[in-house]
């Protein structure tokens, strides 16, 4: 299997804002984004790439 992007958080956000999630609110460093019941919660550290987990997740709620 081949291995994911690396994404930074402004990248992840720009995916799920681009797939019609909605930033519904911010709890310290995570932003939780909703859509239709779906719901992802991003941790946002500036600067840094998201762990494998994360970014799979992204990509399975963007589609693709």
């Amino acid at each position: 299997m081949p291995k994911l992007p690396r994404l930074t958080a402004a990248e992840a956000e720009r995916l799920l804002l681009g797939a019609g999630f909605a930033h519904v609110r911010s709890k310290g460093s995570h932003r939780i984004y909703q859509r239709q019941g779906e719901r992802v919660v991003l941790p946002f550290h500036s600067g840094k790439t998201r762990h494998p987990k994360v970014v799979k997740q992204v990509r399975e709620m963007v589609g693709g």
